[in-house]
């Protein structure tokens, strides 16, 4: 995504990229230049620990079940140390995920989220993925009877 006016600084921006390029580069170290230390991750994910160092592992869970995942920036609006983000996730998946087998299927979900930020890190996030839409797409919505 291009620098724009946006209402956030080029600091904030780019913490704001760096957390998405984090899954995109498959390097979580990258969070270091976009988390707080405390950050906080409205709701953490299953079994995710909290702050910086909980989201870490969730890289490796991703890049694990999805080897091309790729988080595309569509829109970035902010204000006051406020952004609100929507996204694409998009993959194949190809590794567990949420207890699935591997289908092999793409998938391609929205994604919305809310950070507040300081200068330069997000200190809290609230986030909302289209996960129905990826279960639906990987063939495990609606469940199979037994």
């Amino acid at each position: 995504m291009t620098m724009q006016d946006n209402g956030l600084t080029k600091a904030q921006q780019q913490a704001i990229e760096n957390l998405y390029g984090a899954f995109n580069d498959k390097n979580p170290d990258l969070l270091d230049q976009a988390l707080a230390v405390d950050w906080d991750d409205i709701p953490l994910g299953p079994d995710q620990q909290p702050g910086l160092a909980g989201m870490k592992p969730v890289i490796g869970l991703f890049t694990t079940a999805f080897p091309d995942v790729r988080i595309t920036i569509l829109d970035i609006f902010g204000r006051d140390g406020r952004a609100a983000v929507r996204a694409r996730i998009t993959g194949t998946h190809l590794g567990e995920f949420f207890g699935i087998a591997p289908t092999g299927k793409p998938i391609a979900i929205a994604i919305h989220e809310f950070h507040e930020l300081s200068a330069d890190r997000v200190t809290r996030t609230w986030h909302l993925e289209d996960w129905f839409g990826m279960l639906n797409q990987v063939g495990a919505w609606p469940p199979k009877a037994v």
